[in-house]
């Protein structure tokens, strides 16, 4: 192997070493947030299931507006699938938290000045009870969100060099999906969209990027995480469907898709399991029996009707919930598909990509609630981010040269970071629904007035904005880094091992 080659090989794994690390203390740095209804219906089930051996959350309903009550219990309306990771997460971590250094730890942490300004005045405090669940709650939102984002990133990464060997646009890509976008906010939340993205995406990587013909083995992982998508969201199965019929598309045998059925069967197996334990029946949704929004699930088929301009307006380009207002870098993706079509090139994955994101956009405008709730952007759409991501690397690549093609990249990119982090850093919660415009109403008020989301600079007993200035130095030293080993890539050694400078 040539010097340059292995020279070469080398910086490609160290700027995915350091592209992984980035993500990861991104979204580990701010804490989910603490009184989230989303969040707190699936880590009730999780406590039920650990600390009483059952699915019903009777003790724990208090804190969350999103349940099930059938039989006169009540259960999590939400899919199962990140209570289900979540288990096993939790037991082993209980007796963690039962160690007495650890009890000591949470005791200091109730004390702390830094967590407690950022609770409301007329609350019931940092209770040692509270701490436990809160750490319990970042703990899970850290492996099941953090870690699973993190590597979509890497996989992204990885198969954008399909598409081009410059590593600076693949990196540009990778950062603007995971943190100029509303992913940046929910990466470390323990809601199921960023659990069910990476299935999606992964699923996607391992029929694009695997050998051909491809393997039982890779058909069964393929047919398994297309599954535990939608058991971690619904919605999910839209995708699902379009890579299923991707997979039939690839393969010269037909009827090796039966390795997919299997690898989906198995989760379809737990879920069905599932629902007889609750609801006596093999197929059935807890939306069904939501007790506080049975109008709205009520509404056409489980709050799906039709696509309506407001909805269609309102996630994307409305002050309330659009996407290209929070996050418009991505509208670079519009002339990437052109330049993708004219290409040539991936033309079955260009359908898929196509084919998958106006899915998502048609589901979000049919519902009946399209915002969300309290959120951060069109959070029903995150799960088709990934590939809502990827034709941008035809703008990068085809045009990135070019002067004003990267200011107006550089602009787009500059506003997305100020609304993203803007979102994702401030006050105790995501934006209410009665807020129109986030950003000027929410956002930018609570920040002036000092409020941050908890975060683990508080730990550091750093106040306030202060509080984020680790996190910025971290990312400020990515940034170096990368370019350093940019410049490494371009003026790499020839074979005999002397510097060869690039004249790109």
């Amino acid at each position: 192997m040539s010097v340059r080659l292995l020279r070469a090989q080398q910086m490609e794994k160290r700027t995915a070493v350091m592209l992984l690390l980035l993500l990861l203390l991104c979204y580990a740095y701010t804490f989910p947030r603490w009184a989230d209804p989303n969040q707190n219906s699936r880590l009730d089930t999780v406590f039920a299931v650990v600390e009483d051996g059952t699915f019903r959350i009777d003790p724990y309903v208090a804190n969350t507006v999103d349940y099930a009550r059938f039989e006169g219990h009540y259960y999590s309306d939400k899919a199962p699938g990140m209570a289900f990771l979540g288990v096993p997460i939790y037991a082993a971590l209980r007796h963690v938290l039962d160690l007495p250094m650890v009890d000591r730890l949470l005791s200091s942490l109730a004390g702390s000045q830094a967590l407690g300004a950022t609770l409301l005045p007329e609350g019931a405090g940092l209770g040692q009870q509270r701490i436990r669940f809160f750490v319990a709650q970042v703990v899970l939102a850290f492996v099941t969100s953090a870690i699973p984002t993190s590597l979509l990133g890497l996989l992204l990464y990885r198969l954008l060099a399909r598409f081009t060997d410059h590593s600076g646009a693949r990196m540009v890509v990778v950062l603007g999906y995971g943190l100029l976008t509303p992913v940046f906010a929910y990466a470390g939340a323990f809601y199921g969209h960023q659990l069910s993205a990476t299935c999606l995406f992964a699923g996607f990587y391992s029929l694009f990027m695997g050998r051909k013909p491809l393997s039982a083995w890779r058909l069964l992982l393929v047919g398994f995480l297309l599954g535990y998508s939608v058991l971690s969201e619904y919605p999910a199965a839209l995708i699902a469907g379009i890579l299923f019929f991707y997979t039939l598309y690839l393969l010269e045998n037909r009827w090796r898709i039966a390795w997919v059925v299997s690898g989906a069967s198995f989760v379809a197996a737990g879920w069905v399991a599932y629902n007889l334990a609750v609801f006596r029946t093999p197929f059935q949704l807890g939306y069904e029996y939501s007790a506080l929004w049975g109008q709205q699930h009520g509404t056409g088929f489980l709050s799906l009707s039709h696509p309506t301009w407001e909805a269609l307006w309102g996630i994307t380009f409305g002050a309330f919930r659009g996407l290209f207002v929070l996050s418009p870098w991505l509208l670079l993706a519009l002339p990437g598909i052109v330049l993708w079509a004219r290409s040539g090139e991936h033309r079955a994955e260009l359908v898929v990509v196509v084919a998958s994101v106006s899915s998502f956009f048609l589901f979000n405008a049919s519902s009946a609630m399209w915002w969300g709730g309290w959120a951060v952007g069109p959070r029903y759409l995150l799960p088709a981010l990934p590939f809502l991501a990827l034709p941008t690397i035809y703008y990068f690549r085809e045009w990135g040269r070019q002067l004003g093609a990267r200011w107006l990249a550089g602009a787009l990119c500059v506003w997305s970071f100020l609304a993203t982090w803007s979102l994702t850093l401030s006050g105790q919660s995501f934006p209410p629904d009665t807020v129109r415009n986030p950003l000027l109403e929410y956002a930018w008020p609570h920040l002036m007035r000092n409020d941050v989301a908890r975060n683990v600079g508080m730990l550091l007993r750093l106040p306030g904005w202060l509080s984020l200035v680790p996190l910025l130095l971290f990312c400020a030293l990515g940034v170096i880094a990368q370019r350093m080993f940019a410049r490494c890539e371009r003026d790499g050694p020839n074979e005999s091992g002397s510097v060869i400078t690039s004249r790109r």
